[in-house]
C-alpha cells in the first residue's frame, strides 16, 4: 500500500513539473534551470549533515553510480528541458508513456526481471490510451517543432529507463535520501558551467524564483525520494508502470493551473490510461506464478 502511494505521489509531483518548466523557459536557459534546480536541492540536503556519509560504499559500484548519474540527471534533463522548447507540456507529458516498456525491457535484459502477461496487457491498454490524448489533443502554439521536442523527450524516456535499472541495483545497498543527495550533486557539477555561459535573466519575478523553489525542494528532493524508496520495495516493471499516470495527471495540471481544456476524447483517453495502469497491477494467476517458480529452480 505505501510503496502504491509513494509512486502515485512521485507521479503527480513530475507531472508538475513539466508545468513549471514550460513558464520558466520563457525566461531562463534550459541549462541555467536544471543547475539551480540542483543547487537549491543539494543545498537542502546540507541539513541532514553527518547522516548522508552514513553509509558503506562496496567495491564496484562506482560503475552503477556513474551510469545512473550520466543517465539522470545529465542527459535525461537535458533532452527534457530541450524537448519543451519545442513541444507542449502535454504532447511531452504523453512521451513518457513509453518509459515503462523500455524499463521493462532493460530490466529484463540486465536485471532478468520477468514481465507477466498482466502487466504487458496492461502497458499496452496505458500506451493506447497515451496516444490517445496525443491524438485527440489540438495543434498549440507553443509548439514550434512537436516531432523535435517529441523526440528529445523520447530520448530522456531511454535515459529513464536506464536510470530506473540503475537505482533498482543500487538500492538495496544506499538509503534512497543517499542516492537522491548523489543525483543532486551530479547535477550541480554537470550543469553549473553549461549553465555559467549564458546570463542569468534581470526581469525574473518572484514566481519565477519561487517556481525553481518547488523545482528543486518539491520536485527533486520529495518526487526522486519516493520514486527511489517505492523501486526499492517493488520490482522495476511494477513501479514504471505508474508512470503512464504522468500524461493524465499533466492534463489535468495544465487544464487547472494553464486554463488548458480537456475534450471528450482526451478525457476518455484519462480513463484508458488508468484502466491500463490498474491492469499492470493485478497479480498473475497460480498457473503463471507456478511455471516462474519451476523455472527459477531449474
Amino acid at each position: 500500500m505505501f510503496p502504491i502511494l509513494a509512486l502515485t505521489g512521485a507521479m503527480l509531483l513530475w507531472s508538475s513539473a513539466f508545468i513549471s518548466l514550460k513558464y520558466l523557459l520563457d525566461f531562463f536557459h534550459p541549462t541555467q534551470i536544471v543547475f539551480f534546480r540542483m543547487l537549491i536541492a543539494s543545498a537542502c540536503f546540507l541539513f541532514f549533515g553527518k547522516k548522508l556519509l552514513q553509509f558503506r560504499y562496496q567495491k564496484g559500484d562506482w560503475r552503477w553510480l556513474l551510469i545512473m548519474g550520466i543517465a539522470e540527471p545529465c542527459l535525461y534533463f537535458l533532452f527534457e528541458t530541450s524537448a519543451l522548447q519545442y513541444t507542449t507540456a502535454g504532447q511531452a507529458g504523453v512521451i513518457t508513456a513509453t518509459l515503462p516498456l523500455l524499463a521493462s525491457v532493460t530490466a529484463f535484459l540486465v536485471l532478468k526481471e520477468r514481465i507477466g502477461k498482466l502487466q504487458i496487457m496492461g502497458f499496452i491498454v496505458a500506451i493506447v490510451g497515451c496516444s490517445a490524448l496525443s491524438f485527440a489533443g489540438q495543434h498549440d502554439e507553443q509548439a514550434s517543432n512537436p516531432v523535435l521536442g517529441n523526440c528529445l523527450e523520447f530520448m530522456a524516456m531511454l535515459c529513464g529507463a536506464v536510470y530506473s535499472v540503475s537505482i533498482r541495483k543500487l538500492s538495496s545497498r544506499y538509503s534512497s535520501v543517499v542516492l537522491t543527495a548523489f543525483q543532486a550533486l551530479v547535477g550541480v557539477l554537470f550543469f553549473g558551467p553549461l549553465a555559467m555561459q549564458h546570463t542569468v535573466p534581470t526581469h525574473a519575478s518572484l514566481l519565477h524564483w519561487g517556481s525553481l523553489l518547488y523545482l528543486g525542494t518539491v520536485v527533486t528532493i520529495g518526487a526522486y525520494w519516493l520514486y527511489n524508496w517505492a523501486i526499492s520495495q517493488v520490482t522495476v516493471s511494477l513501479a514504471t508502470a505508474y508512470i503512464n499516470l504522468i500524461p493524465v495527471f499533466t492534463l489535468l495540471l495544465a487544464f487547472w493551473l494553464l486554463g488548458e481544456r480537456l475534450n471528450f476524447w482526451q478525457g476518455l483517453a484519462c480513463g484508458v490510461v488508468f484502466i491500463g495502469v490498474v491492469i499492470s497491477q493485478l497479480p498473475e494467476k497460480s498457473p503463471i506464478t507456478a511455471d516462474r517458480a519451476i523455472s527459477d529452480t531449474v
